[in-house]
């Protein structure tokens, strides 16, 4: 009879593609060499014949000749790129990331700071499951809408993996499809950790004598902030929690810091000159 896949994998021979789907993740992670550096020999010699006996009885073509025929009749299929079956063989599963630099703009519009939204993104993979066949490489390619949920709060490099959404090969589990989250850079606010920052530019005369700054929020309110201090060099005004939502604290925000960038006059006449030393003293 030879080798005994079904033994190998630990599953009966009228195992679904979901029972050996999960036997075989559960094998190979217990027998992955990085997982027992005490005994790496037997260990390799394990995980390639787990990952051997995955190979042949996830694909529904060979494991019917294995079926019928034993291990021997595996080797008289046609090799890889003979236009006879398709390719196969591989690593055990890995990630796939997708950076999303442009992802963001794409999904979430005018959210770009992760105050929550969702959008649909369109995931293509190739799927070599034996379908059309070209130069002895098969494969389908698949379109699926998948929906990313931002949660308020979520900072630039936040993850969202979708398991087994990647591409996949014969012989491997489907890769995991993971989304990279990015920022899209806003015109008015700058995001530091929660809080968010703001340059204002105001005149002279309103950094001494006082102003109200009118803003309008990411979440698209109207706030009116009032300045009643003297707008030193270095002065920040700092408005509680009306930063970023805190992901791990919904209920809870970051702070708005304005930092103020004062406009000097150019020309000044000389009884301005005069009244100013007289108000400011001399």
């Amino acid at each position: 009879m030879g080798v005994d896949y079904y033994n190998i994998l630990k599953v009966n021979r009228n195992a679904t593609e979901d029972d050996l789907k999960k036997s075989y993740r559960r094998l190979a992670m217990k027998w992955h060499p990085d997982k027992n550096p005490n005994d790496k020999k037997e260990a390799e010699a394990k995980f390639k014949q787990i990952s051997e006996a995955y190979e042949v009885l996830s694909d529904p073509q060979k494991r019917q000749i294995y079926d019928q025929h034993g291990e021997e009749g595996l080797k008289d299929m046609p090799p890889p790129g003979s236009g006879g079956f398709p390719f196969g063989g591989g690593s055990s599963k890995g990630f796939n990331p997708r950076n999303a630099e442009d992802i963001f703009a794409e999904f979430f519009g005018s959210t770009p700071f992760g105050f929550g939204s969702s959008g649909p993104g369109r995931s293509s993979r190739f799927s070599s499951d034996g379908g059309a066949m070209f130069g002895g490489f098969g494969g389908t390619s698949e379109t699926e809408i998948l929906t990313i949920d931002v949660k308020p709060g979520w900072k630039k490099g936040t993850k969202i993996t979708f398991p087994d959404k990647g591409n996949e090969q014969p012989g491997q589990l489907p890769a995991d499809l993971v989304f990279v989250i990015d920022e899209k850079p806003h015109d008015v606010y700058k995001r530091d950790s929660n809080d968010l920052l703001i340059t204002k530019k105001v005149s002279l005369a309103e950094a001494l004598g006082g102003t109200t700054v009118q803003l309008k929020t990411l979440d698209g309110r109207d706030l009116s902030v009032p300045v009643t201090e003297i707008v030193s060099p270095g002065y920040e005004l700092v408005v509680a929690r009306e930063g970023m939502p805190i992901a791990k604290e919904p209920w809870n925000r970051g702070d708005l810091k304005i930092k103020f960038e004062v406009r000097f006059p150019t020309n000044l006449t000389p009884e301005q000159r005069a009244g100013l030393k007289r108000t400011l003293g001399g």
